[in-house]
């Protein structure tokens, strides 16, 4: 069930191209991310710049470096930190769109300026140019066989997820499970930041850090709370293949499952797309 709910969080609709795509640059507004983190949009976004200290842009020809400017800041800040702390550049991966919105293909939320993705491969070196446009991941996961890939894990790679969910301005981290059940085991004095930290599938060569909707932002939705502690007890060992036992379910009657709601876009996102064939 996990497994087809990360289908859905994961992959768009094959072969729709999103109008959002077709925008080359933000709205001229003040700031706003505009509904939910998988079905809003973006006002006044702003570019991570290209030349920053402490990170680099991988597929920044994608346009998929803008969001709402509190995350540019959060960004800033944080890479500047671990910089200081460990000497390695982070490599930011996919946030949002010009003006937010829906990708084509790879993410369902990223829409309101307030996700980002970052790549867990802490190389001492800069990467190249060649690199940066065309990246090869290297998981931290051995998908076969459910384990960590110790060969590849890095001291650094604990102190990068207590700094950045020690932020107050982060909600979660999504992250593979295995590599939640890393930190749990790690953590060995208070682990109240690992409430952030939540195991979902596919992020297993990236962190997916996630933020508060901002100031000034009154038509962001929040999302709910993550459950009361470090979730490092039942609910992580549940995410673990044949770790709790299955009961065979009662014989029922089938009935034709209902269908999903559509999804209604916040009014104040269909005039930033309005006019795209005018602007291209």
């Amino acid at each position: 069930m996990k497994r087809a709910l990360w289908c859905l969080f994961a992959v768009t609709s094959v072969g729709y191209a999103s109008p959002w795509e077709k925008v080359a640059a933000p709205s001229v507004a003040p700031a706003q991310s505009v509904g939910s983190y998988a079905n809003g949009c973006l006002i006044g976004g702003k570019a991570l710049p290209l030349d920053g200290e402490g990170y680099q842009i991988l597929r920044s020809q994608n346009r998929r470096n803008f969001a709402h400017p509190s995350t540019i800041n959060f960004i800033e800040t944080l890479s500047q930190q671990a910089y200081s702390q460990f000497q390695r550049n982070l490599l930011v991966a996919d946030m949002s769109l010009p003006r937010g919105g829906q990708f084509s293909s790879g993410h369902t939320s990223h829409q309101t300026g307030l996700d980002i993705d970052i790549w867990l491969q802490l190389d001492k070196s800069p990467w190249s140019d060649n690199q940066l446009k065309k990246p090869q991941p290297k998981s931290l996961v051995d998908l076969d066989y459910y384990a960590l890939r110790e060969d590849r894990w890095l001291p650094e790679h604990f102190e990068l997820f207590k700094l950045t969910a020690l932020q107050p301005d982060v909600a979660r981290i999504f992250i593979h499970p295995v590599i939640k059940k890393q930190l749990c085991e790690q953590e060995t004095g208070n682990s109240d930041w690992l409430q952030k930290v939540r195991p979902w599938w596919g992020h297993h060569y990236h962190m997916h850090v996630r933020l508060h909707c901002p100031e000034g932002s009154p038509d962001c939705r929040e999302q709910k709370s993550p459950p009361k502690g470090d979730g490092c007890g039942v609910e992580l060992t549940s995410w673990f293949p044949n770790s709790v036992p299955v009961k065979k379910p009662e014989k029922t009657v089938q009935t034709k499952p209902k269908p999903r709601p559509k999804k209604i876009m916040p009014p104040q996102c269909q005039p930033l797309i309005a006019n795209v064939s005018q602007e291209n």
